[in-house]
């Protein structure tokens, strides 16, 4: 058997519900979220984990535990799969960013690779610190499946990463709902995507929330 990750995104917060930057503020999950995460919990608990990683973040770790509850295994909390800075566009909608920094949004949205949000983080350093964990993961586990739990940004652009798609396209050729999954697959032939953003665990009610 290949070593198969499993990207899981946070669920919901107030941020993601009203589409605002959320990378730093150690928001918390909605109501809603927690449905989410007992609903991931309960699709995925019959499969064979080797281990759990996620970010240390509230919103990540309240996504990870009903299942860490329900299989008897701890998540192992790594700063490298932290969401990207947001740094002066912490909990702001993008219409207010696009008007109070124009200009560095411009840029940003241009190549946010090499162009970091006000005060904030370029993706290529949130690159490399979230694909040190990949790393870690494909060193201790050869096989098996491995949850990582973690965030928008940062999920989209460890996929950039491993699936040879330039990092500063991450905002605009990969999807990434809140709870949703995207598996990938490590065969003889590299990184395989098996599956993208998928929600097919969460009720209709869920998927069709407002929000990013």
């Amino acid at each position: 058997m290949n070593l198969h990750i499993y990207f899981l995104r946070h669920g919901q917060t107030e941020y993601s519900r009203n589409n605002a930057f959320c990378g730093s503020i150690d928001s918390e999950l909605t109501p809603e979220g927690f449905d989410m995460a007992e609903a991931f919990a309960s699709a995925y608990q019959s499969l064979a984990w080797a281990a759990i990683f996620c970010s240390p973040m509230r919103r990540t770790i309240a996504t990870a535990k009903p299942l860490c509850t329900a299989i008897g295994i701890e998540p192992q909390l790594r700063e490298g799969l932290k969401e990207i800075n947001y740094g002066q566009w912490e909990g702001k909608t993008p219409e207010f960013i696009s008007q109070e920094y124009h200009d560095d949004f411009l840029r940003w949205s241009a190549d946010p690779a090499w162009y970091a949000p006000t005060g904030g983080e370029m993706a290529v350093t949130i690159a490399s610190r979230a694909m040190g964990v990949i790393e870690e993961i494909k060193h201790f586990h050869q096989s098996g499946n491995v949850l990582v739990v973690a965030h928008k940004a940062t999920i989209r652009i460890m996929l950039c990463s491993l699936l040879g798609i330039d990092v500063g396209r991450f905002r605009y050729r990969l999807d990434c709902p809140v709870g949703s999954v995207s598996v990938v697959e490590f065969t003889s032939h590299g990184p395989l995507l098996r599956s993208l953003a998928d929600r097919s665990h969460l009720g209709e009610q869920l998927r069709n929330l407002p929000g990013t």
